[in-house]
């Protein structure tokens, strides 16, 4: 019998045990939970707090008494309540401003559901008195009775907010003139950075604030 002479190469590796590598992946999975869940965000909230600590503490919006309102980001709805007329309202919302519920993408123009929407909300808006107008012939902003993709946006056009002072106006206790709230609603325009990169808008929540601290109740 010939005996097989021993190999002369380098030797193969070990064999790993299943051990080894449940090991390995256990370890990668931990330090992947500390690097993405811990440390990550932990780095990008500080360098939030450091550029912009109020966007990073969620864009609060406070009265002058110091309560906090609502977020700058997220729309409300405001005409709901005893002081429901008497605010700037914003554009309709398909979640009822809810950020926790899921909204389908509103219709797009060729959609024959999108004029059926905005007929529904003009129909809602005119048995609110929303305007102060009380001719059926009003015409109302596109900004006012059609839903953002959002559902929440907190902006509104100037136009869609100015055809709401005759109402809010009517309604406000002590009573504001036509001209004071024309000139409040100025005040908060904010102009886009440059002007073709948007629009300019208004911040209704942070308006219908102003106008809560001049009436004494915010």
């Amino acid at each position: 019998m010939i005996a097989t002479p021993p190999p002369t190469g380098p030797l193969p590796p070990p064999a790993h045990r299943w051990t080894t590598h449940a090991r390995a992946a256990g370890v990668f999975l931990v330090l992947s939970v500390l690097v993405t869940g811990l440390a990550y965000p932990l780095v990008v909230t500080g360098i939030a707090e450091e550029i912009d600590p109020a966007a990073a503490n969620g864009s609060l919006l406070k009265c002058p008494n110091g309560t906090v309102v609502g977020s700058a980001d997220i729309a409300q709805n405001l005409s709901a309540g005893a002081l429901g007329p008497g605010l700037f309202w914003a554009r309709p919302s398909l979640t009822d401003y809810n950020t926790t519920l899921g909204a389908s993408t509103p219709p797009g123009p060729n959609d024959p559901a999108l004029l059926a929407l905005l007929n529904e909300t003009i129909d809602w808006l005119n048995s609110e008195n929303a305007t102060g107008n009380t001719s059926p012939t009003a015409t109302l902003p596109y900004w006012w009775v059609a839903p953002s993709g959002s559902s929440v946006d907190p902006d509104l056009t100037p136009g869609a907010v100015l055809v709401q002072v005759l109402r809010v106006s009517a309604n406000t206790h002590p009573f504001q003139s036509i001209a004071n709230l024309t000139a409040l609603v100025n005040a908060h325009i904010t102009q886009p950075p440059l002007p073709d990169l948007g629009v300019p808008f208004v911040n209704v929540l942070e308006l219908d604030i102003a106008l809560l601290a001049l009436e004494g109740t915010c």
